[in-house]
């Protein structure tokens, strides 16, 4: 069991509207999530002792977010470089803050104009996007990986139909959510390809927006069991890798599961990085939540109903997978008793458990 397990707790979440063009900044839309979640929490910004954001040059740093909130001893305060992979790890960062008596409560956010700002295909991921043979950007390299995937597992066009359908289903009833249209398979057959197999249905929203949570050593909400990260050779670094498919969850599930003292079983709603739509059995299979022989009719008959109830960053939106922390913490108070949270950054990432 880690040091931290169950000293945290996310007390409060705060959101901005999602759209596709905000016509306000990434300051303006950081202070508005994390005033609501202060809010949300029960205390003024002037309670909280620690800032932590994570970001790829696309957002406002942790010191002028304090600024705009009125924050004038701000203590730990870090701006974490990276995407999806932070998702959920960030809230282990809080925790061992927490644990080691360094904050009291934190509030960690993540903003972006995602799609009137920068878009990811424009934002440098570093030196390793050099090795892509080519590829440009995310889609392509992730498609590839995807082709692989299906052909081991022997799913089709028409699973990956059933996850973007389902995600669309749970979104309808979610006010937050931009896509909530009903997509039937001749309609998702006639979209059009990014890069095949992948369509543009099977992939996430650019998204303008922000979220933020207050996690607290001293305040009441889902306690944070465990947190875990890490990855391998896998779709991020296809030269060198024995399993092109291998995402994060392949190298991280184990250690959660060492880590938390729980098993699959456990966990009544699970929310997954769905940048792309076939990350959703792969994960599924991962964690252990299914099994890679059963994928295909778990698919079809919606077994998979209980996955991002929210619609995930396929429906809802892409607030570069905090907004699906936001949303585990929201099934947590409302009954659910084990939410698993995921980040995907290829074949590296991070995985949580929150508690009741």
């Amino acid at each position: 069991m880690q040091p931290f397990s169950g000293r945290a707790a996310v007390a409060g979440v705060g959101m901005t509207a999602l759209s596709r063009e905000s016509g306000r900044s990434e300051l303006d839309l950081a202070v508005e999530a994390c005033r609501a979640a202060c809010a949300d929490a029960g205390i003024g910004p002037r309670d909280v002792d620690a800032l932590l954001s994570y970001h790829m040059n696309d957002s406002v740093p942790v010191v002028q977010v304090a600024r705009a909130l009125g924050i004038e001893r701000l203590g730990w305060h870090n701006d974490l470089a990276g995407g999806g992979t932070q998702a959920a790890s960030i809230l282990g960062d809080a925790a061992m803050l927490i644990d080691a008596g360094l904050a009291r409560n934190i509030v960690v956010y993540r903003a972006l104009n995602g799609r009137s700002g920068r878009r990811m295909n424009t934002v440098s991921t570093g030196p390793q996007e050099r090795f892509t043979y080519g590829l440009a950007g995310p889609i392509p390299l992730f498609a590839l990986a995807a082709t692989r995937y299906l052909h081991d597992t022997g799913l089709t066009s028409e699973h990956l139909h059933a996850v973007v359908a389902q995600s669309r289903d749970n979104a309808k009833t979610n006010p937050r959510a931009l896509r909530r249209r009903p997509i039937e398979l001749g309609d998702y057959l006639d979209s059009p390809y990014v890069s095949t197999p992948l369509r543009t249905v099977d992939c996430c929203q650019e998204t303008d927006g922000a979220c933020a949570l207050v996690i607290s050593g001293a305040l009441e909400g889902p306690r944070v069991r465990a947190v875990v990260r890490g990855g391998g050779p896998g779709c991020s670094s296809m030269d060198r890798s024995p399993d092109v498919t291998a995402i994060f969850s392949a190298y991280v599930a184990p250690m959660l599961w060492d880590a938390s003292g729980l098993r699959p079983s456990d966990v009544d709603v699970a929310l997954l990085y769905d940048a792309y739509s076939w990350l959703v059995p792969r994960q599924l299979e991962d964690f252990g939540l299914a099994e890679r022989g059963d994928l295909g009719a778990y698919l079809l008959e919606r077994r998979h109903a209980w996955v991002n109830p929210h619609g995930g960053l396929l429906s809802e939106g892409y607030v570069h997978g905090l907004n699906n922390a936001a949303q585990a913490v929201r099934e947590l108070r409302a009954g659910r008793e084990v939410a698993l949270v995921t980040g995907f950054g290829g074949s590296y990432g991070s995985a949580a458990l929150l508690i009741s």
